[in-house]
């Protein structure tokens, strides 16, 4: 069983340039750290796929042990793990996260 969710998964950031497992959806987030990363990836205007592990039990314990991270919500790009809310947040304010999609060709608005 756990093969199928760990194949699940490298799908998803295999076939998405960016991909989020979140709790809830980006129109209706049901976390706040969840609700942070889209603020983050929507306000740069980056197009993003996302999972909803609320809905799947075993997506949301496999998302954590294929990671190594024990919380949601975690972001990939271009199948790498950048990490959850706070390393997205301090990559967001430090430029640093616009740098990494950039150098991995994924368009994004400049920041103001």
């Amino acid at each position: 069983m756990a093969d199928t969710v760990a194949q699940r998964i490298q799908n998803d950031i295999a076939q998405n340039d960016v991909f989020l497992y979140m709790k809830g959806t980006p129109m209706f987030p049901q976390c706040g750290f969840s609700a942070r990363v889209v603020q983050i990836l929507t306000h740069m205007e980056v197009p993003f796929q996302s999972a909803n592990v609320l809905e799947d039990p075993e997506l949301r314990d496999g998302i954590k042990t294929f990671s190594q991270w024990p919380t949601i919500p975690q972001l990939y790009v271009k199948g790498e793990f950048v990490g959850g809310c706070d390393i997205v947040s301090e990559m967001f304010q430090a430029g640093e996260l616009e740098t990494l999609l950039k150098d991995k060709g994924i368009p994004v608005k400049a920041q103001a």
